[in-house]
């Protein structure tokens, strides 16, 4: 599934770089782009939700952590 999410935020959200971990339904990722510019973190989240959303409704991923970050926050971290 770590590989699934993986794909999908890929494709969805390009020029990206994307950390996924977890298992058993629970995933923590980390997405770093350029999308996220100017956008709060509710938006930011939404973004990622929407990409994930049948895998969310349907169960296969319960709980979900999101970092959200732009390439300028991600380098001052």
């Amino acid at each position: 599934m770590e590989d699934l999410i993986r794909k999908i935020l890929t494709e969805k959200i390009k020029d990206s770089s994307i950390a996924v971990e977890g298992g058993e339904a629970k995933y923590t990722v980390k997405v770093v782009s350029d999308i996220f510019k100017d956008k709060t973190v509710i938006e930011r989240h939404k973004i990622i939700y929407a990409a994930l959303d049948s895998y969310i409704k349907s169960g296969e991923i319960h709980a979900l952590t999101i970092k959200s970050l732009t390439i300028d926050e991600s380098n001052n971290t």
